[in-house]
């Protein structure tokens, strides 16, 4: 079928203007009211091998404009022919990036072939990809420069294997740039988050103690000082440890598992913390700890806040706080995490005035920052 028998789709004049436009601008804006109106998903196969013609036409234009309308107005379509997205994949920067930062139709061997060439602009592009599979991320740690590995350390969907990650340390274990861009990932495995202790800047290793789990020991030194730049709130922690019972005993083994610790773990809505903790120091297993603290009885929780040790003062504020949470469901997003947080705190203050004014004072302080969106909340984490 020839470019005639799309008239059905598209008007005399645009043809025209694309072929012999007044100006560059005229024939841009045809081409790309032609793509618009090509990219259908009903069209019959001759009408789509027509269309591809018309596709074919404008890839090779030689105006860059004219290329660049097309480029950009099917860069995400799933009708634009993968060899068309190939060539244009290999066209100047203006027009071959968003093809490859956006298009579903190249192959993972042509997204590895792009990163071989050796173009920063271009491998940057594929770093950031909606979704990059474990091989080409590989590839760009193989080949890729410091922006487009910093690129793909921050995207959630790029998918790095351990290999990935021992390759980006090899590389790039003292660029700030990839170092300090692992960070803003919504995830990390816990021994990725150790080794990035010693490469990240100071600004970083703050968000990355805030955001992701580290080894149980390690945020115990780091809350003691042992490294001077970095403090970590042993409270975040709790809210993203993998294994919730190992890091309680080592807080214990510690002498960091303490009463104000428990207090403002559990105000801060980390109720899976409370549980281990008080079964931590009442000798109990976390199951029977449990069933005590979630007994709808008035006893349970008494019997098993007497055996922690902890003093009495503190027990009608952990219950006012289980009260509410028992009466609340934390959404799954993170907004709905901080809105539990938020009213399980204003709830249970209201309920019980008898706090220490320290840990009032840093509940209170957490409120404020999460309500001026200075506070990072701490992300879900890969466990391995």
């Amino acid at each position: 079928m020839s470019v005639i028998a799309m008239r059905n789709r598209l008007t005399e004049a645009d043809i025209q203007r694309l072929v012999k436009g007044a100006d560059v601008e005229e024939r841009a804006m045809a081409a790309r009211k032609i793509c618009h109106r090509i990219d259908r998903p009903d069209l019959t196969p001759a009408e789509r091998e027509a269309a591809n013609a018309i596709v074919a036409m404008i890839a090779q234009d030689a105006v860059a404009l004219v290329r660049r309308a097309l480029a950009v107005t099917m860069r995400q379509s799933p009708h634009l022919p993968r060899e068309i997205a190939v060539h244009l994949a290999k066209d100047i920067d203006s027009i071959a990036i968003p093809v490859i930062a956006g298009t579903p139709v190249l192959t993972d061997d042509d997204l590895i072939e792009i990163v071989r060439g050796g173009e920063g602009a271009k491998q940057a592009a594929v770093a950031a990809r909606p979704e990059v599979s474990t091989p080409v991320v590989n590839a760009i740690m193989d080949h890729g420069d410091e922006q487009a590995c910093g690129v793909a350390a921050a995207n959630d969907g790029a998918r790095f294997d351990d290999q990935a990650y021992q390759k980006a340390f090899v590389r790039f274990c003292e660029s700030r740039t990839v170092m300090d861009a692992f960070v803003a990932r919504s995830t990390l495995p816990i021994n990725i988050t150790e080794k990035l202790i010693a490469h990240v800047s100071d600004a970083a290793l703050e968000r990355l103690v805030r955001r992701h789990a580290l080894p149980p020991q390690l945020a115990v030194e780091l809350a003691e000082g042992s490294r001077e730049r970095a403090v970590v709130d042993l409270v975040d922690q709790a809210g993203v440890a993998p294994d919730m019972r190992r890091f309680v005993q080592q807080l214990q083994l510690n002498g960091r598992l303490t009463p104000s610790l428990i207090l403002r773990a559990i105000f801060r809505g980390h109720i899976s913390f409370f549980e281990h903790a008080a079964a931590e120091l009442a000798g109990l297993p976390h199951a029977k700890a449990w069933l005590l603290i979630h007994d709808a009885g008035p006893l349970g929780l008494k019997a098993i806040f007497d055996r922690t040790g902890m003093p009495p003062r503190i027990f009608p504020a952990i219950r006012a706080a289980l009260e509410v949470a028992h009466s609340l469901e934390i959404g799954d997003s993170e907004q709905g995490r901080a809105e539990f947080r938020r009213r399980l705190a204003e709830r249970a203050l209201t309920r019980f005035q008898g706090l220490p004014e320290e840990d009032m004072e840093y509940i209170l302080a957490r409120m404020d920052e999460e309500q001026s969106g200075t506070y990072q909340p701490a992300a879900r984490i890969a466990v391995g």
